[in-house]
């Protein structure tokens, strides 16, 4: 790793480490040494979801409460994270491991993705909340929180009502299939059907209201692939 490469990473990220030693180790993978990243990333996962839940709070005034967690899962997932962690240029100074930089460990989404919550950890631990998360909003500034990204927040049972709605059609019929499993372990089996276009797809999951959205997220994810044609009367 080039001499300069923390000092120019911190002027990207816009803060000042008081104890560089911070930011060495949140760039720093298992692969590399026992004194690694992870215990960073997993304080720094919590004050990104609380950063990223104040900035939605702030932008996102007439969403529920339902809504900005879904928008905030969008945001905060590893593929969110991944990009980011592109932009701030922290691949080239990862520290891993020989045979995890062979095998391409430096572009791997995951570990770019805990890098990146490990360097919010080490802001926090720092400089406090405040500074850490300033970070996280001058992350997220550039992302457009729009109605499209409203939309892909909602829920695949409301997705479907909505699109089944605009077309005027009746709501879909949710059923229980089967349930299957011991007592403390069940899966549902759910059945989501629309009767104007005779279509029924299958979902299942833990709790009935999981195998409903898995139904409803087939259903969309069918009505996306074909165009519908009602039933013949």
């Amino acid at each position: 790793m080039p001499a300069d490469s923390l000092p120019a990473l911190q002027q990207r990220l816009q803060h000042a480490f008081s104890d560089p030693a911070l930011l060495a180790r949140a760039v720093t993978h298992r692969s590399f040494s026992s004194e690694h990243n992870e215990r960073l990333e997993f304080l720094g996962d919590s004050v990104l979801s609380l950063a990223v839940s104040s900035l939605l709070f702030r932008r996102m005034r007439a969403l529920p409460e339902g809504e900005l967690s879904r928008v905030r899962a969008l945001l905060v997932k590893q593929d969110s994270l991944h990009r980011i962690a592109q932009g701030l240029g922290i691949a080239p100074v990862l520290r891993l491991g020989e045979g995890e930089a062979r095998s391409g460990g430096r572009e791997r989404a995951s570990i770019l993705a805990d890098a990146l919550e490990a360097i919010i950890g080490a802001v926090y631990l720092d400089a406090g909340y405040p500074a850490a998360e300033a970070l996280v909003h001058r992350l997220f500034e550039g992302v457009e929180l729009d109605t499209r990204l409203q939309a892909a927040a909602k829920d695949a049972k409301t997705a479907l009502q909505e699109w089944l709605q605009g077309r005027k059609m009746q709501l879909p019929q949710y059923r229980v299939a089967q349930i299957t499993g011991a007592a403390h372990h069940q899966q549902f089996h759910v059945e989501c059907a629309i009767a104007e276009l005779d279509l029924c797809e299958h979902g299942s999951g833990a709790s009935r209201r999981a195998a409903e959205q898995a139904a409803a997220g087939a259903m969309l994810a069918l009505l996306n692939t074909r165009p519908p044609k009602a039933k013949k009367s």
